[in-house]
């Protein structure tokens, strides 16, 4: 029931490409990659465009971002950043 969804989001595997992401996924991981260091939810959300002043339009953007982190995609710092594994 309902995780089908989150199969989607492969774990990452050596020499494993973000293509292998769906593309909103991809959008995701591309952003965390440019910034200059960890970012927060709602940077990440700025640098794709979301209206981040609704908290709504924040929290499946941070679900997403979990999800990226455990399958291996991203780091989540203590403080809740998250930054790319490499």
């Amino acid at each position: 029931m309902g995780g089908r969804a989150v199969m989607l989001v492969p774990h990452r595997e050596p020499g494993g490409e973000a293509t292998m992401l769906p593309p909103d996924y991809q959008r995701i991981l591309v952003a965390v990659r440019q910034a200059a260091g960890p970012v927060m939810t709602r940077q990440v959300g700025e640098m794709l465009g979301v209206d981040v002043s609704v908290r709504s339009k924040l929290e499946p953007l941070r679900g997403k971002l979990v999800r990226l982190t455990d399958r291996g995609w991203l780091r989540e710092l203590p403080d809740g950043r998250f930054t790319t594994r490499l």
